[in-house]
C-alpha cells in the first residue's frame, strides 16, 4: 500500500526528495503509536532594518501506527534561540488544517521559522483526538536549527 502525502504524491517519493537536501538523519519521537519525524532545513539569512534574520523550513511527517483514526487538533511549539530568547506558538492544527489521519496512514507538511541568531532549538507537542473523543498529546522531537556554514563551540 502506498501512503500519500498532503500533495497526493507517494509519501516515500516526497520524503526521498526532501532527504537529499536535508540533514542526514531525521529527528524522531513516538508517543502512543504516533511517530513524529522532523527534517529541519536552513533556507537563508537576510539583513533588514530589524537586524539579521535566519530562516529555516521544517518538514514534518506524522505516522499513525495505531489502530485508531486520529485528528491533529492543536499544536504547541517552544522555540529557543542561542541567546535563550523563547518564543511560544499555540494554535489550531497545522498550516491551517486539522487533518484526520487514518490508522496506518501518514500526514506530511512543511512550515518555517526565523530567528535573529544563527542557531536555536525547537520542541513541542501536537494535541490529538481519537474518534471516541479521547484527547492526548504527542511529543514533537526536539530538533536543532543551525546554519550549516557556522561552526559552534560547545563548552
Amino acid at each position: 500500500m502506498t501512503r500519500l502525502s498532503k500533495s497526493n504524491k507517494p509519501l516515500e517519493e516526497g520524503i526521498l526528495s526532501l532527504s537529499q537536501n536535508l540533514i542526514d538523519k531525521p529527528y524522531i519521537a513516538t508517543t502512543r503509536d504516533v511517530q513524529i519525524t522532523v527534517w529541519p532545513e536552513f533556507i537563508d539569512s537576510k539583513s533588514s532594518a530589524l537586524g539579521d534574520l535566519f530562516i529555516w523550513a521544517y518538514h514534518v511527517r506524522v505516522d499513525n501506527q495505531s489502530s485508531d483514526t486520529i485528528k491533529l487538533i492543536n499544536r504547541y511549539w517552544r522555540i529557543i534561540d542561542e541567546k535563550g530568547v523563547v518564543q511560544e506558538v499555540n494554535g489550531e492544527g497545522v498550516i491551517g488544517e486539522q487533518p484526520s489521519i487514518a490508522a496506518g496512514a501518514s500526514y506530511q507538511y512543511s512550515s518555517g521559522v526565523h530567528l535573529r541568531y544563527h542557531s536555536g532549538i525547537m520542541t513541542g507537542h501536537y494535541q490529538m483526538q481519537k474518534t471516541d473523543g479521547e484527547i492526548f498529546n504527542v511529543k514533537i522531537p526536539t530538533f536543532s536549527l543551525d546554519v550549516p556554514s557556522i561552526k559552534s563551540v560547545i563548552n
